[in-house]
């Protein structure tokens, strides 16, 4: 292909075989000459400073420890992303839900349940306390045999559409209409809420310090990277940034 990086050509079978790493790129071609053009550029620094490596792979590993150092996050820095991302540090509200599941099958066809479960509905707004009564003699769920009862819920526990009517849903309150899922039609009824609660700062100080510590380690190495390709002589290709696997 006519590629070089500081004199040596880079040949066109380790391109063709880095490429099947790259196959769900938009452009796996250009993935492939990018990433074995950097890893020329890194083995050439390597070799440059005497950073050696049981293989190509070690050495570029050394040489990554070598040069690309960055401070530990303290407790004050932990503290401002703490503060300023108040909202990843928070447990997520439950909510005690029970519902009645009436299940489309082939001897109990759409309309015919969706007019049950809508009769069922209507007693229920009448005599709320028939809930697990009615659950227990109607429902298609396992959960039937205890009332309904689904437990405590947080999100991403059910499907979208569940979740999203359950989370509006005031403690005690039924549902005023089905819920259609793929699972059948619903009768949901949210009991009782737990408000989420504010993780302490220690609890989640270490895990801070690490993401700052992996946010600041990328930061310098793309630079250091950016740093070597400009200072390389490379012939055939332009790289464009420096994206590459090397640098997750």
């Amino acid at each position: 292909m006519g590629i070089a990086v500081n004199g040596v050509d880079i040949n066109d079978s380790a391109i063709e075989a880095e490429i099947v790493h790259h196959q769900q790129a938009g452009n796996p071609l250009r993935e492939a000459v990018h990433e074995v053009v950097l890893r020329r550029v890194l083995l050439d620094e390597a070799a440059r400073l005497g950073v050696g490596g049981a293989n190509d792979d070690e050495r570029i590993e050394a040489l990554f420890a070598q040069e690309v150092m960055v401070p530990q996050a303290d407790e004050q820095a932990c503290l401002r992303y703490y503060l300023a991302h108040a909202e990843r540090f928070r447990s997520g509200d439950l909510v005690e839900a029970r519902h009645i599941l009436f299940q489309v099958t082939d001897a109990s066809p759409l309309d015919l349940l969706r007019q049950t479960a809508e009769d069922i509905l209507a007693e229920l707004q009448a005599r709320p306390e028939r809930f697990a009564e009615l659950a227990g003699q109607y429902s298609n769920c396992p959960s039937g045999a205890i009332g309904g009862s689904l437990g405590q819920l947080a999100r991403g526990q059910c499907v979208p559409e569940f979740e999203e009517l359950l989370f509006r849903l005031q403690p005690g309150e039924l549902s005023g209409r089905l819920l259609e899922t793929r699972f059948g039609l619903h009768i949901v009824q949210a009991m009782r809420r737990v408000a989420g609660q504010v993780i302490p700062f220690i609890t989640v100080q270490a895990q801070i310090a690490d993401e700052l510590q992996r946010q600041s380690w990328q930061r310098a190495l793309h630079q250091y990277l950016h740093i070597l390709v400009g200072r390389a002589d490379i012939d055939g290709v332009e790289l464009e940034g420096t994206s590459s696997p090397l640098v997750q």
